[in-house]
């Protein structure tokens, strides 16, 4: 399979990584992965970022910026260990309430013993969903974001228009995703440190190289910024724009239903 990024994400319903699987495979084995790394996923992304995912998830919430009045609530999607949802709340002086959801439950337990252990749980709720069939009413939250989730969704623009629908009018969208480094000696550098790296200290972590060596191999072929732009655009968002991080390494990208 190429290994070259797709247009509009399309080819990534049956994009695992670099292998070409059937309609309907991609999920459960994307579930596989998670399953097998739930427990150690905030720390390898701490090394597959080297640290910086924290500083990228920290600008994210603050762009978010969420009121503090209470009422106000979010969404975070693909968020099972509960990262974006905790430094949501506490921005809002945990006045926000922010529904995790995760179609992963493996994730999600984690997500729930990490919200007690930090004293989260009352501001917080856990939903064990399918981002492409959000079981939400129409208009449910102001704010909806998803951190390194998009990608391992089949059908991404079936989740984009289910991030559309949930949100209220002024509702705001806000996705930080792994994107295509433009500094030439930093994506050589990053080329080398994804491929030659990441998959073997995975193994030794958790004992297997290949959930590790997916989610290298995904981000390769996720859309590049623009194109993923033109994608929200098309669910119906409005002053969609994004920010680099990085040299490219990851993308914020911003939307509204206005």
């Amino acid at each position: 399979m190429s290994t070259t990024r797709t247009g509009v994400g399309e080819e990534m319903k049956q994009s695992f990584g670099f292998e070409k699987v059937d309609d309907g495979q991609k999920q459960d084995k994307v579930d596989e992965v998670f399953h097998h790394v739930a427990k150690r996923y905030d720390l390898m992304n701490d090394f597959m970022s080297m640290g910086i995912h924290r500083a990228w998830k920290q600008a994210m919430v603050a762009q978010l910026n969420p009121p503090m009045r209470d009422g106000w609530r979010s969404l975070d999607v693909a968020g099972g260990t509960g990262d974006i949802a905790f430094k949501i709340v506490e921005a809002s002086n945990r006045h926000a309430h922010t529904t995790v959801l995760d179609i992963n439950g493996s994730m999600l337990a984690v997500g729930r013993e990490r919200s007690e252990k930090n004293g989260l749980i009352d501001n917080l709720s856990f939903v064990e969903a399918n981002a492409e069939e959000l079981p939400f009413e129409n208009g449910s939250f102001d704010a909806y974001t998803i951190a390194f989730g998009i990608r391992n969704v089949p059908d991404i623009n079936k989740a984009l228009g289910e991030a559309y629908r949930v949100l209220k009018r002024g509702g705001r969208f806000l996705c930080l995703e792994f994107s295509d480094v433009n500094v030439p000696l930093l994506e050589q550098f990053y080329e080398a440190w994804s491929f030659n790296v990441i998959p073997p200290v995975g193994k030794l972590v958790t004992g297997d190289a290949q959930p590790y060596q997916y989610l290298v191999e995904s981000i390769r072929k996720f859309p590049n910024q623009d194109n993923f732009a033109k994608m929200i655009e098309t669910a119906g968002f409005q002053r969609v724009t994004y920010r680099n991080y990085s040299g490219g390494i990851a993308a914020l990208h911003s939307g509204w239903k206005l």
